[in-house]
């Protein structure tokens, strides 16, 4: 599918007076400036999804580091273990963004979407008024009526050998009888001071400029950087006892007790043993 411009003509983006349209004119000249990370934004009505997009507009080195790609709709976006995200036009932020981060040794690239739900918990707690909890690795969590949902992902895709695109859906102003399984939520949900769009994606961007330069400052070391302690700060799994579901069908329980300096979940098993996750999907089996 090639994705449309969202300055094209096209009457149904005004059908839902609730949801305006992006203002890409206002969020070039608030994100793109001389020396800054941004170096341009794009945002396009509809497509499968910008992760895909921006991937292969890398390999075809059609965009540098620093390009924005943001869906007003995405038809075929994607979380981890490509799990389908679908959302109602306008109802969320979906975007992709394309960083090269040469100097900063591969092995660390791994903290990359740690770094990437700190930013946009600390962009969305400013910009939106919503305390925004992480699970592990990649789930951006809010509280509706009392309970834990998820309002978000982020999916790392490499581009490249020198590229990373980091993609974030987040569900801002999806309503109740919108959401896609029950225990979805939505900043509006969360009772969000402001749902506006085009500020609240300013103010992510921001966050993740800010905390991206501070991980390159310090050679991507999650300690030097704070982002080590900033992540266990304000991750939601750390304190609980989880179920870890691994590759190979095996599956761990323990409590959550540190993430280590690769970035791994570390699980104190009843076996008395420490074990790290690199990778999987985590239950939340009782809260801390």
């Amino acid at each position: 599918m090639t994705p449309r411009d969202a300055s094209e003509p096209n009457g149904s983006r005004w059908s839902d007076l609730d949801r305006p349209p992006l203002n890409v004119t206002a969020l070039r000249r608030g994100l793109v400036r001389e020396g800054g990370l941004w170096s341009g934004v794009e945002v396009v009505q509809r497509t499968g999804s910008t992760n895909s997009d921006l991937v292969a507009r890398a390999a075809g080195g059609e965009a540098v580091e620093g390009a924005v790609l943001v869906a007003e709709e995405q038809t075929a976006g994607r979380g981890r273990l490509d799990r389908q995200w679908t959302a109602p036009p306008r109802s969320g932020l979906f975007f992709s963004v394309l960083l090269t981060p040469g100097e900063v040794p591969v092995a660390r690239w791994g903290w990359l979407p740690l770094l990437t739900g700190v930013a946009v918990a600390a962009g969305l707690a400013r910009a939106a008024g919503v305390d925004t909890a992480l699970k592990w690795p990649n789930d951006l969590l809010v509280t509706v009526a009392g309970e834990e949902r998820k309002a978000g992902g982020i999916l790392a895709e490499r581009a490249g050998d020198d590229g990373v695109v980091m993609g974030v859906g987040i569900n801002v102003t999806l309503k109740a009888d919108e959401l896609p399984v029950p225990t979805a939520g939505s900043l509006a949900l969360a009772g969000a001071v402001s749902t506006d769009r085009d500020p609240l994606l300013r103010g992510v961007l921001r966050s993740l400029e800010e905390w991206y330069g501070k991980w390159r400052a310090a050679g991507g070391d999650p300690s030097a950087s704070g982002l080590q302690e900033a992540y266990a700060a304000g991750c939601a799994t750390l304190g609980r006892v989880v179920r870890a579901e691994l590759p190979g069908d095996r599956a761990v329980v323990g409590e959550a007790v540190a993430v280590d300096g690769d970035g791994r979940l570390v699980l104190a098993t009843e076996k008395g043993v420490q074990e790290p996750v690199g990778a999987g999907d985590i239950v939340h089996l009782r809260p801390a």
